[in-house]
């Protein structure tokens, strides 16, 4: 199989290999070293899913290694964030909780059904970005910049609502899968 083959699951192993220094650099007060690794990943973020479609090399290790790398770098981004007193620790747990429900809810469809598919909502794409966003904002403001800091007064509001209501749709979307696969059955 060819090296371009492989490129999108080495762009998410990338992201994987990054989460922890990156977390690292917010934890040491670099955010200013952090700022363009997340950058980085935010960049493989969007280009692994993007070439293994246009490459016709979507695999089932790229589906579950890109959700898993994203949970990766941003629970650790946002208990980072918290430690560091960036953002209140409130937000922490809402953005880890949903997280946890989200895997638990997978964890448990696949002990208890036939269910192996789990695509992402656009509610929960749409909390991904916003939570990115957000963290480069974060980053950029504990790095000095000035726009930056003008902009985080509108991240823990803009944070909290999309992933609460991206919580909210993914246990939606979990209950009515589940009543339909249980008529199937």
């Amino acid at each position: 199989m060819p090296f371009v083959n492989w490129l999108p699951n080495l762009l998410t192993l990338l992201r994987v290999i990054l989460a922890p220094f990156i977390i690292a650099d917010v934890l040491d007060g670099q955010c200013h070293v952090a700022l363009p690794l997340s950058m980085i990943a935010a960049f493989t973020d969007a280009a692994d899913g993007y070439l293994a479609r246009r490459l016709g090399v979507e695999s089932r290790l790229g589906a579950w290694a890109d959700p898993l790398a994203d949970k990766a770098l941003h629970i650790g981004l946002f208990i980072s964030f918290g430690y560091g007193g960036l953002i209140p620790v409130w937000l922490v747990w809402l953005v880890v909780g949903r997280d946890v429900l989200i895997l638990a809810m997978v964890a448990f469809a696949m002990a208890t059904t036939s269910i192996r598919d789990f695509p992402p909502t656009m509610w929960g794409k749409l909390s991904t970005v916003i939570q990115l966003a957000a963290a480069v904002v974060l980053l950029g403001s504990c790095s000095g910049y000035e726009l930056a800091a003008l902009m985080v007064p509108a991240v823990v509001p803009a944070v909290s609502l999309i992933t609460a209501w991206s919580g909210i749709h993914y246990v939606w979307v979990a209950v009515r899968r589940r009543r339909a696969h249980n008529q199937i059955v």
